[in-house]
Protein backbone atom coordinates (compact mmCIF):
# COMPACT_ATOMS: atom_id res chain seq x y z
CA UNK A 1 0.00 0.00 0.00
CA UNK A 2 1.68 3.51 -0.95
CA UNK A 3 2.23 5.69 2.08
CA UNK A 4 0.75 8.72 2.65
CA UNK A 5 0.36 11.75 4.97
CA UNK A 6 -0.89 9.98 8.10
CA UNK A 7 -4.31 11.57 8.84
CA UNK A 8 -6.31 11.38 11.90
CA UNK A 9 -8.41 9.04 13.02
CA UNK A 10 -11.53 11.59 12.60
CA UNK A 11 -10.35 12.62 9.45
CA UNK A 12 -9.96 8.88 8.06
CA UNK A 13 -13.22 8.43 9.51
CA UNK A 14 -14.44 11.64 7.60
CA UNK A 15 -12.94 10.48 4.09
CA UNK A 16 -14.54 7.16 4.53
CA UNK A 17 -17.92 8.66 4.98
CA UNK A 18 -17.69 10.63 2.39
CA UNK A 19 -16.98 7.52 0.19
CA UNK A 20 -19.92 6.17 1.11
CA UNK A 21 -22.01 9.37 0.61
CA UNK A 22 -20.65 9.09 -2.59
CA UNK A 23 -21.45 6.03 -3.33
CA UNK A 24 -25.30 6.54 -2.12
CA UNK A 25 -25.59 9.37 -5.22
CA UNK A 26 -25.29 6.79 -7.74
CA UNK A 27 -28.72 5.52 -9.37
CA UNK A 28 -27.63 2.83 -11.51
CA UNK A 29 -25.62 -0.37 -12.04
CA UNK A 30 -24.12 1.10 -14.83
CA UNK A 31 -23.25 4.09 -12.54
CA UNK A 32 -21.72 1.94 -9.86
CA UNK A 33 -19.80 -0.05 -12.97
CA UNK A 34 -18.44 3.65 -14.05
CA UNK A 35 -17.71 5.04 -10.67
CA UNK A 36 -15.82 1.35 -9.36
CA UNK A 37 -14.11 1.08 -12.27
CA UNK A 38 -13.09 4.66 -11.89
CA UNK A 39 -12.29 3.82 -8.34
CA UNK A 40 -10.22 0.31 -8.17
CA UNK A 41 -7.97 -1.23 -10.31
CA UNK A 42 -8.78 -4.07 -11.90
CA UNK A 43 -7.64 -6.64 -9.87
CA UNK A 44 -9.41 -4.60 -6.61
CA UNK A 45 -12.74 -4.85 -8.56
CA UNK A 46 -12.18 -8.57 -9.42
CA UNK A 47 -11.47 -8.88 -5.61
CA UNK A 48 -14.73 -7.37 -4.54
CA UNK A 49 -16.76 -9.19 -6.94
CA UNK A 50 -15.17 -12.50 -6.04
CA UNK A 51 -16.16 -11.78 -2.26
CA UNK A 52 -19.56 -10.75 -3.33
CA UNK A 53 -20.31 -14.08 -5.71
CA UNK A 54 -19.23 -16.35 -2.57
CA UNK A 55 -21.55 -14.24 -0.59
CA UNK A 56 -24.38 -15.66 -2.25
CA UNK A 57 -22.86 -19.46 -2.26
CA UNK A 58 -22.91 -19.23 0.90
CA UNK A 59 -26.00 -18.28 1.83
CA UNK A 60 -27.02 -21.58 -0.30
CA UNK A 61 -25.08 -23.24 1.84
CA UNK A 62 -22.74 -24.68 -0.34
CA UNK A 63 -19.40 -26.51 0.58
CA UNK A 64 -15.84 -24.17 0.36
CA UNK A 65 -14.11 -26.58 -1.51
CA UNK A 66 -17.09 -26.26 -4.00
CA UNK A 67 -16.78 -22.70 -3.87
CA UNK A 68 -13.62 -22.85 -4.22
CA UNK A 69 -14.15 -24.62 -7.41
CA UNK A 70 -16.68 -22.60 -8.56
CA UNK A 71 -14.73 -19.48 -7.91
CA UNK A 72 -11.39 -20.26 -7.91
CA UNK A 73 -11.33 -18.13 -4.64
CA UNK A 74 -9.06 -19.43 -1.71
CA UNK A 75 -10.58 -21.73 1.24
CA UNK A 76 -8.98 -18.95 3.38
CA UNK A 77 -11.03 -16.16 1.71
CA UNK A 78 -13.91 -17.99 1.44
CA UNK A 79 -13.78 -18.77 5.11
CA UNK A 80 -13.23 -15.24 5.82
CA UNK A 81 -16.09 -14.04 4.30
CA UNK A 82 -18.32 -16.50 5.59
CA UNK A 83 -17.31 -14.84 9.07
CA UNK A 84 -18.11 -11.79 8.16
CA UNK A 85 -21.26 -12.92 6.97
CA UNK A 86 -22.08 -14.51 9.88
CA UNK A 87 -20.05 -12.49 12.43
CA UNK A 88 -19.33 -9.60 10.95
CA UNK A 89 -21.08 -5.81 10.68
CA UNK A 90 -24.32 -7.43 8.47
CA UNK A 91 -23.22 -5.76 5.30
CA UNK A 92 -23.07 -8.86 3.51
CA UNK A 93 -26.17 -9.94 5.24
CA UNK A 94 -28.32 -7.05 4.46
CA UNK A 95 -26.87 -6.39 0.62
CA UNK A 96 -27.61 -10.32 0.27
CA UNK A 97 -31.21 -9.84 1.64
CA UNK A 98 -32.44 -6.51 -0.62
CA UNK A 99 -30.23 -8.39 -3.71
CA UNK A 100 -32.93 -11.02 -3.12
CA UNK A 101 -35.96 -9.33 -2.80
CA UNK A 102 -34.95 -6.66 -5.80
CA UNK A 103 -34.86 -9.79 -8.02
CA UNK A 104 -37.55 -11.78 -6.58
CA UNK A 105 -39.54 -8.51 -5.48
Amino acid sequence: MKLHRPLSPRQEALAERALYQAILTLKTADECRAFFRDLCTPAELQALADRWAVVELLREQRPYREIHRLTGVSVTTIGRVARYLSDGHGGYALAAHRSREARHG
